[in-house]
């Protein structure tokens, strides 16, 4: 079997007025799906509780988007069964079919990619571009697994030896369980859960309790598909209920997270520990937090772009990306000028309801707007200056400015504290080696960057910059599946590089076989 190339998929330009309108008629479209209520389907059986769970519209916190289960203990008991008995058939798919799969379902996507990205834009508040890039990247994940599957099928080289004929193959692990974000629902959702079938495995997915529609629109893309009944089984709840019990479970064969340090720590923690009747280590792939600097230098290449470039990494999507920059780092004598420029370039931003295509929407809850204004209150007490922002928006919805908080010290709590959120820091460093060194000082290391226009002070950024990913002269968001594999060091997470060649290899397991001959 051969696929052509792999290309990354196109963003839409939605300048142009065809494509504006399509938009427009998916968000309409879509809405349809509002008063429908959703299961948790286990090996193809649809299950319905008396306990259920809504997704609400962070820009209209009282719209309902859909209603689904909380699903119960037993639910989650019989979901990691079924799963564990349709792995015995599963993983002896041939590997072309599997990969067909994914390639079948990127096609069906990319027809349909602007429903995809209007239910985003709906259930989580993205912009028409941030949903479109992150249904984007979805395909892309599909389609650039669908060919590295293909590539590890084939085994990998071995020294030969006389008297033997040597081979090494990958095969599947079991069962996983996928807990993916809310924050990017579609692409990372679709990343992990299609690595790992296309790998062999089988899954059971729990998706974000503040972003299950979008879940389930992808689920019942792989009903669509024909896709085997059991090999991913669909199952929303409470993580106090059904989390702790997937993961400990003793048929669970690893675990696929995105998400906090803090879950994703307690996560490990669970893993580890040796269930009863269990046969194997549990294999745990985790993206975790971040707290992601830009340094600026003193001399830069373009100051505009430079600023324009800060000015997205901290604000798009309203700050909630793990890889958004939370600091930028700046040279004394650029400082004052830096900091005015930036607060010229925000003041461009325009905040509402994201279904009108605003520069921020909403942030997700209420919870994270609670901690996020009580973040930037913590700032100002020990010090920082609030330099714009920093207010509370509209009750309709979850609603925050964008703030920039100047003079913070390197140690501060929102210099350290992942906020995920509108909220920049901005820090004063002595010069080049005083910002990498600031840049070095938290328990993260995701993304960074660094704008100058010395060679030299790039090729030491590169040496010494400790993060997953490094972005120089340009900004620390916006990885490419193939072009910029993706994860982090530290209390980032387990370094799994999502979007690149290594990443199957984190589902499935090396089988050496040698064989005597005469």
């Amino acid at each position: 079997m051969r696929l052509p190339k792999f290309k990354n998929e196109p963003f839409t330009n939605f300048s142009d007025r065809k494509n504006k309108q399509a938009f427009e008629k998916a968000l309409e479209k879509v809405t349809g799906r509002f008063k429908k209520e959703y299961p948790v389907t286990i090996g193809g059986e649809d299950f319905y509780t008396d306990n259920k769970l809504y997704s609400y519209n962070p820009s209209k916190k009282d719209e309902i988007l859909g209603t689904f289960q909380r699903a119960s203990a037993e639910m989650g008991i019989k979901a990691i069964e079924i799963a564990n008995n349709v792995f015995a058939e599963w993983k002896n798919e041939p590997v072309k079919k599997r990969v067909k799969y994914l390639v079948e379902a990127a096609r069906i996507m990319r027809k349909r990619k602007h429903e995809f990205s209007a239910m985003m834009v709906y259930e989580v508040g993205k912009n028409w571009a941030e949903a479109d890039g992150d249904t984007a990247e979805a395909i892309d994940f599909m389609e650039y697994y669908a060919r590295e599957m293909l590539r590890y099928a084939e085994g990998q080289d071995v020294v030969k030896y006389p008297g033997e004929k040597n081979k090494v193959e990958y095969i599947p692990l079991g069962v996983g369980v996928v807990i993916p974000p809310w924050n990017f629902p579609l692409a990372i959702l679709v990343g992990m859960t299609t690595a790992a079938i296309v790998s062999g495995n089988t899954v059971v997915l729990k998706p974000s309790s503040d972003s299950p529609a979008i879940g389930r629109l992808f689920f019942e893309l792989l009903e669509e598909i024909k896709l085997p009944k059991g090999v991913v089984n669909f199952v929303t709840g409470d993580g106090s209920v059904i989390g702790d019990l997937l993961i400990t479970h003793p048929l669970t064969r690893f675990i696929s997270f995105t998400g906090s340090m803090e879950v994703g720590l307690r996560i490990n923690e669970l893993a580890a520990k040796n269930q009863p009747s269990q046969i194997w280590i549990k294999r745990v792939v985790a993206e975790m937090g971040g707290k992601d600097s830009i340094v600026v230098d003193k001399d830069l290449l373009d100051f505009n772009d430079t600023v324009k470039g800060v000015v997205q990494a901290a604000f798009g999507f309203q700050g909630q990306k793990c890889s958004a920059c939370s600091r930028v780092i700046v040279d004394e004598k650029i400082y004052d000028e830096f900091c005015e420029a930036l607060v010229d370039e925000t003041k461009k931003l325009t905040v509402g309801e994201s279904k009108d295509n605003p520069s921020l929407g909403p942030v997700i809850n209420e919870k994270s707007k609670n901690s996020i204004t009580g973040y930037i209150k913590t700032a100002l007490n020990e010090g920082g200056k609030l330099i714009h922002g920093g207010n509370e928006l509209a009750d309709s919805g979850y609603f925050i400015q964008p703030t920039i908080i100047k003079d913070v010290e390197p140690d501060a709590t929102i210099a350290q504290e992942e906020i995920f959120g509108p909220v920049l820091a901005v820090i004063k460093s002595k010069d080049f080696e005083d910002g990498l060194k600031i840049a070095n000082n938290t328990i993260y290391g995701l993304t960074g960057a660094v704008y100058t226009k010395h060679k030299k002070k790039l090729e030491r950024a590169e040496k010494e910059f400790f993060v997953g990913n490094l972005y120089l002269n340009r900004k620390c968001t916006g990885a490419l599946v193939g072009v910029h594999p993706f994860g982090g060091f530290n209390m980032s997470g387990t370094d799994s590089k999502a979007g690149g060649r290594d990443y199957l290899g984190l589902f499935l397991q090396a089988k050496s076989i040698a064989h005597k001959i005469k």
